[in-house]
């Protein structure tokens, strides 16, 4: 596929005279088409919701775009949490899947009215002891151990992750809270993350549907929901396909037809829970060419920096990188694409093949809508980018302020230099 910026070289030009870069922007238009297709792809099942994974792009105005097709809030802290409360979002309109998780956080989604998802067995008596009782809807998250594959091809490794219930414990699990007055249960699993293929949700699904026949059989538990989690990616390689949800959708329609109908739990409500699949694509992160290097290799720097997307720093991810106004120039210059920050691995490309690329001119990265403002970090007192958003008509709109210094010091309690360096704020 041709990957071709939301934003051209004039836009960004007028952009720049209100908003200096680096910004992340976002595409409302394609957010809107987005989950607009999700929607119909699962409108076969009438419980259907997607819980849109907050940590993805924790920013209320995007949220509130989904809220408008129906969407509520996966949380995953106490923050996350505070966030869909400020907005609105409340009781089951939340789901609250967390890790390793402090009691003050099982507090706040109780208060809330959140659906938990347990991480652990262990989890229950503490949150039993923390709350001084067990909701009447639970959910368990489910890790079976072992590789994940999709026919011969291995996608991921559950067995090394740190998540979920074992098989076993998901069993007694259930005959646990079942007998401590739980009425209404989910389960729920991540097992492979960023697959670009139609397969996962459906093999996935199988696995889950089976389980919730046999969970419900043996324990008596009643199996409200199933929670297919993320794990839809997206092609952040120019020559990957993108998933269809549509034909995603259905295929999970298939197996549901072919496993719980026939079971007699056709009532069981599909949920999922996706962060890159809904906002991945439909965000750029917008950065200046400010110098140019020519020693043992070609570097290209810019005033962007890991701060503002660490996947490539941190995982050596792939993102796709244009040139504004050079899309039709042949990409016949190898360059590395670098940060400032005092790390060698602040490198957004390395030996990428880019048209001849100038001081002043202005590179779109793409794919940085989920995952890329919200991993930034304040390395080296760098400060975090404005987050704007592309209206429909063209507009744009900031949705976020660009840190200020003030903002790096304020957390300073107990020492002057806040007042030192900001005098007039601290009157």
């Amino acid at each position: 596929m041709n990957k071709i910026p939301f934003v051209t070289k004039k836009q960004v030009e007028e952009i720049t005279k209100t908003y200096p870069t680096p910004f992340h922007i976002y595409d409302e238009k394609g957010i809107r088409e987005n989950v607009a297709a999700l929607q119909e792809a699962f409108s076969w099942n009438p419980g259907y919701r997607e819980f849109f994974a907050v940590k993805a792009t924790p920013n209320p105005f995007l949220i509130d775009i989904l809220r408008e097709y129906g969407c509520g809030c996966d949380c995953s802290s106490l923050t996350e949490l505070m966030l869909s409360d400020a907005i609105g979002i409340k009781g089951p309109d939340i789901m609250f899947s967390s890790n390793d998780t402090p009691a003050e956080e099982f507090v706040l989604a109780d208060r809330l009215g959140a659906t938990i998802n347990l991480d652990d067995i262990s989890h229950i008596p503490f949150l039993e002891e923390t709350l001084g009782h067990l909701p009447k809807t639970l959910s368990c998250r489910y890790n079976p151990g072992g590789k994940f594959a999709l026919g011969t091809d291995i996608m991921d490794n559950p067995g090394d992750a740190k998540y979920g219930f074992t098989t076993q414990q998901m069993f007694e699990g259930f005959r646990i809270m079942r007998q401590k007055g739980v009425e209404h249960f989910g389960i729920h699993a991540f097992l492979a993350s960023n697959t670009v293929t139609n397969a996962y949700y459906p093999t996935l699904a199988r696995q889950l549907f089976e389980l919730a026949v046999k969970l419900q059989q043996e324990t008596g538990a009643h199996i409200a929901f199933i929670n297919l989690s993320g794990g839809i990616g997206i092609p952040y390689r120019p020559d990957q396909e993108p998933n269809d949800i549509r034909v995603i959708g259905d295929n999970v329609r298939k197996v549901y037809e072919e496993v719980l109908q026939p079971a007699g739990m056709g009532d069981v409500a599909i949920y999922t829970e996706l962060g890159r699949f809904m906002m991945g694509p439909y965000g750029h992160l917008v950065t200046k060419v400010i110098h140019e290097k020519h020693t043992h290799k070609e570097y290209v720097g810019v005033d962007a920096c890991a701060v503002n997307l660490m996947r490539p720093a941190m995982y050596g991810a792939y993102h796709h990188i244009t040139v504004l106004g050079k899309e039709e120039q042949p990409c016949d210059h190898l360059y590395d694409v670098t940060g400032s920050l005092c790390e060698n691995n602040d490198k957004f490309a390395i030996d990428r093949m880019l048209p001849k690329v100038e001081t002043g001119d202005y590179l779109v990265i793409h794919d940085t809508g989920a995952h890329g403002f919200s991993m930034g970090y304040n390395y080296n007192g760098k400060l975090k980018s404005a987050e704007l958003l592309l209206r429909e008509d063209g507009s744009v709109k900031l949705i976020r302020r660009a840190e200020r210094p003030q903002d790096y010091f304020a957390t300073l309690d107990g020492f002057d230099i806040y007042h030192k360096m900001f005098p007039q704020e601290g009157e």
